[in-house]
């Protein structure tokens, strides 16, 4: 079980960070935070640079966090809260990825909800700290805070 959950935290928390870095740089790809401003604007936005830093930030502080295991709850709200801006932006498109729908977030978020639930397992920060079996009432908050987060997010600061 361990190897499973450090392999899908592995995976999810860097593609996660890996996006981030995207947003805010011209690294693995992206266009700089003039194209990460660019990105929010273009999707409806306010707040261009300054929403660009926050969801960049956001992913990579989480996706480093849950592919630590470290305070796996926080780390699964901060996922959930970005990938739930995501899914917003996609809904009208359908679900299937092809089409630039939702599908990919929609996963990010139940990866992110899983292990939260599970914990991330004995090879990680929290197992090194004692704290890998979170206890499953912390998905609550973290699921409330994250897509709650998330849906709060796109009210805020999308244009109608």
């Amino acid at each position: 079980m361990n190897t499973g959950l450090l392999l899908l935290r592995l995976v999810v928390g860097l593609l996660i960070a890996g996006h981030g870095v995207q947003k805010v740089s011209y690294h693995l790809g992206g266009s700089g935070l003039a194209g990460g401003t660019a990105e929010f604007r273009g999707d409806g936005f306010r707040g261009g640079m300054l929403t660009a830093l926050a969801a960049g930030g956001t992913q990579i502080g989480a996706g480093l966090m849950l592919a630590a295991g470290l305070l796996t709850p926080l780390a699964g709200a901060g996922v959930m809260g970005v990938m739930t801006v995501a899914l917003t932006v996609k809904w009208p498109h359908g679900l299937w990825v092809q089409h630039d729908g939702y599908e990919f977030p929609l996963v990010l978020i139940a990866a992110a909800a899983a292990l939260t639930a599970t914990g991330p397992g004995q090879w990680s920060v929290d197992g090194a700290l004692g704290l890998a079996d979170w206890p499953l009432w912390c998905l609550a908050p973290a699921l409330v805070a994250g897509v709650g987060g998330g849906l709060a997010t796109r009210f805020a600061l999308h244009r109608k």
